[in-house]
């Protein structure tokens, strides 16, 4: 199981990710994607580079802007795992041109 990190490592590691927020025991991160089929497109992304990481983000769909929350659920809070598929969803969010 995946460590979890104390506050001055979760601040630490925000600096790294500026699009993403602390929320209580998650980070959240909102993107608007160009259209509506792109937003399902970077979501099937995410959703295939989630399974490959074995973590899976919360994720909200309203229309173009999607909604993505992360936490080890397991650990019981954020760990190194949340923070790695952040920066993997930050990458592909870009590929689609979300913002």
């Amino acid at each position: 199981m995946a460590e979890l990190l104390d506050d001055a490592a979760i601040t630490a590691r925000l600096k790294d990710l500026p699009n993403w927020t602390r929320d209580g025991e998650e980070i959240r991160r909102r993107v608007k994607a160009p259209s509506f089929m792109a937003g399902i497109e970077l979501v099937t992304e995410v959703a295939r580079a989630a399974e490959q990481a074995d973590h899976h983000p919360d994720i909200d769909i309203r229309w173009r802007t999607l909604t993505f929350a992360l936490s080890t659920h397991s650990a019981g809070g954020l760990t190194s795992r949340d923070f790695d598929l952040a920066a993997r969803i930050d990458a592909i969010a870009s590929r689609h041109d979300a913002a």
